[in-house]
This record gives C-alpha cells, sequence and structure tokens, in this order.
C-alpha cells in the first residue's frame, strides 16, 4: 500500500494490491487496525493507516501530522459503507479510481474529512 498525501490539494492517495485493500476494508469494518506503508523517499507519503471506532455519528477520515499517519474513524454503520467502497475497488475488474470527499449531507462522512483517491489495483482509467 502506498499513500501519498498532497499538500496542494489536501488530498491523499491510495495506492494498494487487492488484498491490501480487501484488508483495508476489513479493517474499517471491524473498527480496528493499523496497516502499514510503502515510503518513498523525499516524497509525501504517510506511514500507514490506523482505523478506530467510534460512537460517531459518521466516518472521519484525518491525517495525523505527527506521526505521519492517516487515521480513518466513526461509528459502525459510517464505517460499514465506506468498507463496502473499499471492497467494490478491491474487485473491479478494471482500472479506475474512487474519490471519497465530503459535501454537506453526506450519507457517512463527517465535516473536516479529507479528501481520499482510492485507486484501482488494476490502476488507470476503467477500459469498459
Amino acid at each position: 500500500m502506498r499513500l501519498v498525501s498532497d499538500p496542494e490539494y489536501g488530498e491523499v492517495d491510495l495506492s494498494a494490491s487487492a488484498e491490501e485493500l480487501t484488508e483495508l476494508a476489513n479493517a474499517v469494518a471491524q473498527g480496528e487496525g493499523l496497516l502499514g506503508s510503502t515510503l518513498s523517499p523525499g516524497s509525501d507519503t504517510l506511514t500507514g493507516v490506523e482505523v478506530r471506532g467510534t460512537s460517531g455519528p459518521g466516518v472521519l477520515i484525518r491525517r495525523d501530522a505527527e506521526r505521519q499517519i492517516l487515521v480513518i474513524s466513526g461509528d459502525a454503520a459510517g464505517r460499514a459503507v465506506l468498507a463496502e467502497n473499499l471492497r467494490d475497488m478491491a474487485t473491479a475488474d478494471d482500472g479506475g479510481h474512487l474519490h471519497i470527499d465530503y459535501f454537506p449531507g453526506h450519507c457517512y462522512l463527517t465535516e473536516g474529512s479529507l479528501p481520499l483517491v482510492v485507486n484501482s489495483p488494476h490502476g488507470g482509467m476503467p477500459t469498459r
């Protein structure tokens, strides 16, 4: 898994294998986990993802600047939706990416969540 924080746009770009995305989806669904990432010297890569279950409401995606880690926290209902989105990306059979961005009235993200771009394990744009 590779997590790159883009300071210009304030988003985090996540690239991972299907197995790593499934592992992340499982941690999100369970509400606990710590997954490491591949670091690239001289870049804005994060060290990993920490998942925490909270009482909510909703899911907050944030960057812990001190530890250089992405933190996903939230209630079970919101985490279940996010986990399903991650599983869908892990099992997709073509390329593409998923934008997970907060907007007022979002069904599971809370205000203040960082935008997250989840890339298909197949890369690029969809072939269909």
